[in-house]
C-alpha cells in the first residue's frame, strides 16, 4: 500500500482534528474561532472526497473514517453550541436544570444521518435530508448572531429558550428528513446543467455581504427552499 491511499484519510484526520480544536474554543465560549476551524472542517471534508476520486483511492475504511470525523465537527460542535445557547437563556431565578442537555438531540439526529448515509444508496450525486456540515453552519452561526446583530428582535428571539428549543428540534427532524436537497458540486461548465447551483451562489454571496453573519442561516434556509421549489418543478 503506497502513501497515496493514505492521502484522503489524513485529510479526514485533519477534519477530526479541526472539530476537536472547535470544541475546545465553543467551551471557552470564543466562537468567531470555533467557527473558523468548522469552517475549516468542512472544507477539508469536501477535499477528502475530492482527492479519493482523484487518486481513484476510495475505500469502505475512509467512508467510516468520514462519517465518524463528522460525527465529532458536524455532530458534537453544534449540540455544544446549542448547549451553551440554551444554559445562556436560562432563568437565572428558576433554571430548568435538564434544557441546556436537550441541545445534544442535534448531535443525535447528526448522528444518526451519518450512519444512515452509508447504507443509503440514493445519496450520490445529492442529498436527501439536510448534510451535517450545512446544519453545523447554521448551529454555529445562532451565537455570532446573537453578538453582533443590532436588531432588537433577533436578540429575544435568540435567547428565547423555547425558540431555541423549536430550532433544535426542527435541526434534527431536517437532518433526517425524505426531502430531496440539490447536490452543490459543478460537474461542468455550462450554465444550463448548473443554473440552479450558480444562481444559489449568487444568492450566497449577496446574503453574506448585506447580513454578515445573519446570511449564514439564512443561506442554510434559501438552499431548503430552492430545493423544494426545485423538487416541484422536477414532478411536473
Amino acid at each position: 500500500m503506497n502513501f497515496k491511499t493514505h492521502i484522503p484519510n489524513i485529510i479526514t484526520l485533519l477534519n477530526l482534528f479541526c472539530g476537536c480544536v472547535a470544541l475546545v474554543f465553543v467551551s471557552e465560549h470564543n466562537f468567531e474561532i470555533a467557527f473558523c476551524f468548522v469552517c475549516l472542517g468542512i472544507f477539508l471534508d469536501f477535499f477528502d472526497g475530492f482527492f479519493a476520486r482523484l487518486l481513484k483511492v476510495s475505500s469502505p475504511l475512509g467512508l467510516q473514517l468520514d462519517s465518524l470525523a463528522d460525527m465529532v465537527t458536524s455532530g458534537l460542535v453544534p449540540g455544544m453550541v446549542m448547549f451553551y445557547l440554551l444554559q445562556k437563556s436560562q432563568n437565572p431565578i428558576a433554571p430548568l436544570l435538564i434544557l441546556p442537555y436537550l441541545g445534544f438531540i442535534i448531535t443525535l439526529g447528526s448522528c444518526y444521518r451519518l450512519a444512515n448515509f452509508n447504507i443509503d444508496a440514493r445519496q450520490t450525486d445529492s442529498f436527501i435530508g439536510l448534510p451535517t456540515p450545512a446544519n453545523t453552519l447554521f448551529i454555529i452561526s445562532l451565537p455570532l448572531v446573537l453578538k453582533y446583530s443590532d436588531s432588537l428582535m433577533v436578540f429575544e428571539m435568540f435567547s428565547n429558550p423555547w425558540f431555541l428549543l423549536t430550532i433544535t428540534l426542527f435541526s434534527a427532524y431536517i437532518l433526517n428528513a425524505e426531502i430531496p436537497l440539490f447536490s452543490l458540486k459543478i460537474k461542468n461548465f455550462t450554465f444550463k446543467k448548473n443554473e440552479l447551483q450558480i444562481i444559489f451562489l449568487l444568492l450566497s454571496v449577496m446574503l453574506i455581504v448585506f447580513f454578515q453573519y445573519m446570511g449564514i442561516p439564512l443561506i442554510i434556509i434559501a438552499y431548503v427552499f430552492l430545493s423544494v421549489i426545485n423538487n416541484k418543478f422536477l414532478k411536473k
